[in-house]
This record gives C-alpha cells, structure tokens and sequence, in this order.
C-alpha cells in the first residue's frame, strides 16, 4: 500500500445515467463479461471478450483499455515478474492515443477524456509501484486535470466517482502518513478523506462498471489504513464468494481472518492458498506461498504444536531468503525468527534461542522486534 499512486483512476463510463453512452448493448454486454473474467483471472476469456470489443469499435478505447487492465492484474498477482510491464505499458500507449485522435476532432468527447484519464493514472500506479516517484506524479497532475473535464461534463455519474474517491482520500492520507512524498503531492490538489471514502462508496453501490474496483480499493483502505476491519471482512467475504478464483482476494481473506482472530478459520484458508501454490494454479506464486507458511506456522504455535510451527516457520524463512534478496529483509523473515527463537526458549533450548536472538538484531527492526531480542536475550521468554 505504501505505494500505492494517489491517482489510480476508473474503469468505464455510466451508461445507466444517460449522461454519455459508451456503445450498442452487444458491446457492452462484452464490456461487463469481460470485465467479470479480469476479477475472476479468467485473463484469456476476458482477453477475447475485448478483442471483440476492438473488432466491433475500432475508434473507440474501451476495448483497448480493458485489454491493458489484464496486464494490470497480471502485474499485480506476479509481483516478482516484469514479464507482463512492456506489454502494459504498449497497451496503455495505445489507449492514449485512440484517445488523442478523438480529442482532435472534439476536445470536449467524454470518452476519450474519460479514458485517457483512466489509462494516464493506471500508468502512474504502474511507476509508483516501481518507485519512479517523479514519472508517477507527472502522471497524476496530468490524470487528476482530465478527470476534473471529464466531472464538468458528467458530475453526477458514479462510476466517475471511483477516481475522485480514490484521490480525494489519498491524496490526504499518503503526505501524512509517508512524508517522503510531501514534496512530490505539493503542487496537486489537496484531498478530503472523508469525501473521499463517500465517493468510494457511493461508486461501490451504484456504479454501473466500476463497482468492483471501488470495493478492492476500499478494501485496501480499510484492512491497511482505517483499521475498519468489519467493513474489510464485508467486502472480502463478498469479493471472494463472487470471484473464487481470484488468489489476490484470497490472500486479503486470510489476512482478514487473522487480524479478527479467527484461528481455525485462518488456518485452513492458508492451507488452502498453500495446496493451490503447490499445485501451481494460476496466480498463486511464490509471495503467496511464503505469506501461507508464516500465517500456518503461527496458527500452530498458538495451539502449542511447537514442533509442526518450526517447520513452516523455517519454510517462511527459507522462502525469504530468495524473495527478500533485493528487498532486505521484510516482516515475514523477521518474525518467523523471532518466533523460532521463542520456540527455542519454550523447549528449553536456550543456547539456540540466544543465536536467533542475536541472529535478530542483524536484521531490520521490525514490528518492535530488536526490542523483543534485547529482552529475551537476559530473560529467556516465557509464554
């Protein structure tokens, strides 16, 4: 989330307001299976749904910015493979400039605003992901500039609402809570968090395309920064049931699971995400499967099973060793040792505990972890 772009705008246009119309009813009933096989990672069915969509509207960026969101997703379930960046970043290349050619003949043509806006702040997301922070605000200057045209022209409409939700709450929250990026947000406007979770809502109940995308954004908002972890679990639970195969909600679910205390619930759903890693299904990669041993090996520790939780919580650690290379050493490698140290201590091993412990203070503090080694290291920890 700490990267997450202040500007990641909407999917497409509200037909249902009659505020501008997309295309015939055949094509949007493309536009709406498609859209459905995206959250559902059925990438190729999505894919051929669009492909008709280009053949049927040529001049149109529907279908051509539909296309670029597979490779969104693609992106953002492989988060250890560039493989799917070019063609992204070629397909959103294309989206602006259909774009363009419809803003030369009529620079007020809702659709091309609209899109454009939509594929310049997906791209922005795309380079806030991989830190290019000055690329990602240029885009979110020139993303927000086209969305503030395209609500003179449609105000009211819903599924608009995703984008002004989307910078309206971070364009609040992410100066204040990362102030790395005060200088980078300075000369946008200034966000309202509380509209901004209004908007994000109000996109989430009533617009006609871009109502799921508000429910993930939402969701991330509530789960990682609001701590609203009841309207978090409302949206998992809906997400999930409505798109199964979808290893991003999944993942969100038993994070969810977690935090609410559900242990025997949390437990098997990393099972689950771990069988479905080993299996290979698709999109379940190797961050799924390091998040799964860590989440298994600390449900086994709070039932005591003191043996099975070292052995996950040594996979936790193994896996991050290859993950964590370019990283440093993220949270999961941390506390998987901290709790093998622990582990340690509770056997009566304490010669092997004190080696984790210093082992710890090698490593990044994380989640007050130096402070906890510091401690255990005089006095063995007791549970």
């Amino acid at each position: 989330m700490k990267k997450y772009v202040l500007i990641a705008l909407f999917f497409v246009a509200n037909v249902a307001n009659a505020q501008w119309a997309i295309m015939r009813t055949d094509a949007d009933s493309l536009v709406r299976l498609g859209v459905g096989y995206i959250y559902d990672v059925q990438f190729s069915k999505a894919e051929e749904c669009f492909r008709q969509v280009q053949k049927m509207y040529p001049n149109h960026p529907v279908g051509f910015f539909l296309d670029a969101m597979v490779d969104w997703w693609k992106i953002t379930l492989f988060k250890d493979d560039n493989r799917f960046d070019d063609a992204y970043l070629k397909k959103i290349d294309k989206v602006i400039e259909v774009c363009d050619v419809l803003l030369e003949k009529k620079a007020q043509d809702i659709n091309a605003l609209f899109f454009k806006a939509g594929a310049i702040g997906f791209r922005g997301r795309f380079y806030a992901q991989n830190e290019s922070w000055v690329k990602a605000a240029k885009d979110g200057a020139e993303g927000y500039d086209l969305l503030i045209q395209c609500l003179k022209i449609a105000p009211g409409n819903h599924d608009i609402m995703l984008g002004t939700g989307i910078y309206n709450y971070f364009a609040a929250v992410l100066p204040e809570k990362y102030p790395i990026i005060k200088p980078l947000v300075a000369f946008l406007q200034r966000g309202d968090k509380s509209l901004g979770i209004l908007q994000l809502n109000s996109a989430a109940r009533n617009a006609q395309y871009a109502a799921v995308e508000a429910k993930v954004v939402l969701l991330q908002i509530y789960y990682s920064f609001e701590n609203d972890l009841y309207r978090a679990e409302d949206l998992i639970n809906e997400l999930t049931s409505k798109y199964p195969n979808n290893p991003y909600f999944h993942r969100y679910l038993g994070r969810i699971q977690v935090r609410r205390g559900y242990a025997a619930e949390f437990e098997q759903t990393w099972r689950d995400i771990l069988k479905n890693c080993i299996a290979k299904k698709y999109g379940y990669e190797r961050y799924a499967a390091r998040e799964a041993t860590y989440y298994i090996g600390l449900s086994l520790y709070e039932k005591g099973d003191y043996e099975n939780a070292l052995k996950y919580f040594y996979k936790c650690d193994e896996g991050s060793r290859v993950l964590d290379k370019s990283s440093g050493h993220s949270g999961f490698m941390v506390l998987s040792n901290l709790y093998v140290a622990k582990i340690f201590d509770i056997q009566g091993k304490r010669q092997y505990a004190i080696k984790q412990y210093e082992k710890l203070l090698k490593m990044k503090d994380y989640d007050n972890s130096h402070s906890q080694a510091k401690t255990f290291l005089k006095t063995p920890f007791k549970r």
